[in-house]
């Protein structure tokens, strides 16, 4: 009588075996609810569960990737912008994740839209343009302070494309171009004030020592020399320098 139950029980000890043993991967978590309550969190690897009475919620703990769909944003010199990034994070606490916030994920995503449009709207073009290291730091950091009670980590932050219309571009193009045209400019100057300042150095030099004009008349006097079809004409009188002359167009 006994052994014709046999078979039936077996059978529904496997059912509920199969129903209460439960695997996860490496990189899940589950998280368990018993009667409505948290229970505690389970895995990797094998676990058993109570069938009915257990209520199990799979999160993945790696790296999850969000794009921010380009947000329209006036900066805090009245320019618009679309502006578009790309948002890293991961789990750290699966029962926070689940217990904190209805939809981790969505209200993450969400978030990220806010914090974005918040951060740009504080700064200038130029700002944005320049500082993005700086900027995607500033979005990391609030975004960590609003996600760390929903157990969740954010690794980091990435604007991905600053839009500008047409007519900003142009009015940026013009700008550019006359800061080249003002840092050409001030380098023409230093260089004109530098060769003055050299040019003064050595008038005084020739002035303090007369030879020294001489020798340089005579150096450019054998430069222009080295051209066979000029005539080179001096005012010098002197029988040394006339020698001198003449032994160099000479060598010539």
């Amino acid at each position: 009588m006994i052994e014709e139950y046999i078979i039936p029980i077996l059978v529904i000890g496997v059912i509920i075996l199969t129903q209460a043993l439960k695997m996860v991967k490496e990189y899940e978590r589950v998280v368990i609810f018993r009667l409505g309550r948290l229970s505690g969190v389970k895995g990797p690897g094998l676990f058993l569960i109570i069938p009915i009475i257990d209520t199990v919620m799979k999160v993945d703990l790696r790296v999850v990737t969000i794009d921010v769909p380009k947000q329209a944003v006036i900066t805090k010199d009245n320019v618009t912008v679309a502006v578009d990034a790309v948002i890293y994070y991961k789990v750290l606490k699966p029962d926070a994740a689940i217990t904190e916030v209805e939809n981790f994920k969505f209200a993450t995503s969400m978030l990220s839209q806010t914090t974005l449009r918040d951060v740009i709207g504080q700064i200038e073009l130029d700002q944005l343009l320049s500082e993005r290291e700086t900027i995607n730091k500033d979005i990391q950091e609030l975004l960590d302070i609003s996600t760390d009670p929903w157990g969740i980590k954010v690794t980091g932050v990435t604007l991905r494309d600053v839009s500008i219309d047409d007519t900003m571009l142009r009015a940026i193009a013009k700008q550019a171009e006359a800061e080249r045209e003002k840092r050409s400019r001030i380098i023409l100057a230093e260089g004109e004030f530098m060769a003055a300042q050299k040019m003064k150095d050595a008038a005084q030099l020739y002035q303090d020592i007369p030879v020294a004009l001489k020798l340089r008349e005579l150096q450019t006097i054998a430069e222009v020399a080295r051209e066979k079809n000029l005539v080179v004409v001096t005012n010098s009188t002197e029988i040394g320098e006339i020698a001198a002359l003449s032994t160099a167009f000479g060598k010539k």
